[in-house]
Formats: C-alpha cells, sequence, structure tokens
C-alpha cells in the first residue's frame, strides 16, 4: 500500500503554490481499483472549481510522473471536501465549531465507540462536543478515528456554492 505521509508531503507543497489548503490525502480501493483522493480548498472560501481541481490534478500528475511514487495502477480524484465534508485537522474543529458532526473513536470511551452532536470548541488538541441530552464531552484529537460534518439546514446556509451559474442548464440536460 502507499505510503500517505510520503503521497501528503509531495502533494501539499502543490496545492499551496494553488494558493490551497490540503484536506485529506488518502487510498482506498485494492488491486487495479485503487484511488487516491485527494481533498483540498481554497482558504477563504472552503471550496475548489472544477477549473481549480483540474489545476491539482495536473500539477500532482506531474509531479507523480516525474518521481512515481506509487507502484501498480491507480485512478487519482482530487475534490472539493464538499458539505458534510471530513473533519481531518485539529483546526477544522474549531472553524465548524456550532456545526453538528460525527466522530468515530480510535477506542471506545466511557462506553461510546461515536459521538453525534456540534462541536463546541476547541482547547489546546481537546475537542469539545455538545450531545445535547447526553451532555458534553471532551476528547483529545488524537482519539478520533474518523470525523465528518452532519448536513443541516445551517450547514447548507454557511456552504452555500460560490456561484450556481450554469446549474439551470445541468438541470435541464439530467430531464428527459
Amino acid at each position: 500500500m502507499a505510503d500517505i505521509a510520503r503521497l501528503t508531503q509531495l502533494i501539499e507543497p502543490e496545492a499551496q503554490a494553488l494558493g490551497f489548503d490540503l484536506v485529506r490525502v488518502r487510498m482506498f480501493g485494492s488491486g487495479d481499483d485503487r484511488t487516491l483522493q485527494v481533498m483540498a480548498e481554497r482558504p477563504e472560501t472552503r471550496q475548489l472549481t472544477i477549473d481549480d481541481c483540474a489545476d491539482l490534478s495536473r500539477r500532482i500528475s506531474d509531479k507523480f510522473d516525474e518521481i512515481d511514487p506509487i507502484e501498480d495502477a491507480y485512478r487519482l480524484e482530487v475534490s472539493s471536501p464538499g458539505i458534510d465534508r471530513p473533519l481531518t485537522r485539529l483546526q477544522d474543529f474549531a472553524d465548524w465549531a456550532g456545526h453538528e458532526a460525527r466522530i468515530k473513536l480510535a477506542q471506545e470511551i466511557d462506553g461510546r465507540k461515536q459521538l453525534t452532536g456540534d462541536l463546541a470548541g476547541v482547547d489546546g488538541d481537546r475537542i469539545t462536543v455538545d450531545m445535547h441530552k447526553h451532555g458534553s464531552m471532551t476528547i483529545g484529537f488524537d482519539q478520533v478515528a474518523d470525523a465528518k460534518l452532519t448536513i443541516t439546514d445551517k450547514l447548507l446556509a454557511a456552504t452555500a456554492p460560490l456561484n450556481d451559474e450554469g446549474a439551470e442548464e445541468f438541470e435541464e440536460e439530467g430531464q428527459d
């Protein structure tokens, strides 16, 4: 399997050169059906356009053509994190405070393997989650195995697209 830390070291400067923050680098699948998933965002908008994705994809492809860091076949997928974005950096938990998230824990804590609630803030490397009727719980960032935002009306309002130019054409093409 590919060394994700090494791939991240190769990809991050390419993203930064375009003014993007790297959100996640992940490899999934097996055999000839492996995918290298790269998520990035513009810091000021937390989104990427299709052209941004294409630009980053070309930069990564060019870099990987030079040094060939992945053995065997794989597919490169470059995207924005999306609305129900993964929370991969400690700063994500602070930036999205007030929004609902689902957090899978690396190990069970107080009988829980998963927390669902509103992100209540970050203090150092500690994350607090308001689980409403179950109270608040504070965990270490190192205790998080996987986390992502949950789609809510509040999140949809906070992540409105940069523009919806061409959306009507897409909708018309999809309707037969």
